[in-house]
């Protein structure tokens, strides 16, 4: 597996952890209604804290997978 620390898209360069928090971001936006649907933000105490773990996690699974 090779490592890319810059992407070209379309001639511009950027950062591949641009690309990976990019794609995180969408993730975690289609998640909210789920989690609002289960009533997942019940239990939670601190929801922003929650959503940015979540993000943070999201962030390094595309990481490894990409």
């Amino acid at each position: 597996m090779e490592l890319r620390p810059v992407l070209d898209i379309g001639g511009l360069l950027v950062s591949s952890f641009v690309v990976h928090a990019g794609l995180a971001i969408a993730t975690l936006l289609s998640l909210n209604p789920v989690l609002s649907k289960v009533r997942a933000r019940r239990v939670v105490w601190n929801l922003p804290l929650a959503e940015f773990g979540i993000l943070i996690c999201l962030i390094g699974l595309y990481t490894i997978l990409l």
